[in-house]
């Protein structure tokens, strides 16, 4: 839900939400008002499926998965290799030109080697989920600071945006061009793991 929050705030038209039981579209997109309608619905423990007794031009799919719905960014965010090599196959068929790993490795290695043929670009999980993350501190220092929910939204923005640049930043220290739909797999791996030889090197540890 806080995905579908995000995209409706920077304009985008979100038309499909899951669980593990289906998936739901609705062609007219969601917006503020549907979204606390599935709040609801989720909260009372009740099926995706009853949103469409309300919004006529929705449809639930019982046992399926949205990948085959036509998209132009996809978000999968529920668990590990829940894009396997037939739902890359399907993102691609399906128009898509980003992939955002909301979960941790949503997608399993043979998916990814489809994506990246296709020059799907990928936003891999350690550098796409790492807003969780800085959320989280970002919350212990404004215990201390009292932030308005504007700054916290401004030094959240900007910690992301370091985060894409020294991924991108990586990358092309090591070869890849920034076009590529591999730089920001590879050039976020290599940041992380430049990140954290630093810190241990800091720490005394050869």
């Amino acid at each position: 839900m806080h995905v579908l929050e995000k995209l409706i705030a920077y304009g985008a038209l979100p038309i499909t939400v899951s669980d593990s039981k289906g998936y739901l579209i609705d062609e007219d997109g969601f917006d503020f008002m549907k979204i606390s309608f599935l709040r609801d619905i989720k909260a009372q423990n009740r099926s995706l499926r009853d949103y469409s007794k309300t919004y006529a031009r929705s449809k639930y799919y019982d046992e399926s998965k949205p990948w085959n719905e036509r998209c132009d960014v996809a978000f999968p965010c529920a668990c590990q290799n829940e894009i396997d090599q037939s739902d890359a196959i399907n993102l691609v068929n399906s128009g898509c030109r980003i992939l955002v790993e909301g979960s941790n490795m949503p997608c399993t290695p043979e998916a990814v080697d489809v994506l990246r043929k296709a020059n799907v670009l990928v936003a891999p999980s350690m550098a796409a989920g790492v807003g969780g993350v800085i959320a989280g501190e970002l919350e212990l220092k404004e215990c201390n600071l009292n932030w308005s929910p504007e700054d916290f939204e401004s030094k959240l923005q900007e910690a992301m945006k370091q985060t894409y640049q020294r991924a991108l930043k990586a990358a092309t220290d090591f070869g890849y061009q920034k076009e590529s739909p591999e730089a920001l797999v590879h050039g976020a791996a290599i940041s992380a793991f430049l990140t954290i030889a630093s810190g241990m090197a800091d720490q005394g540890c050869a």
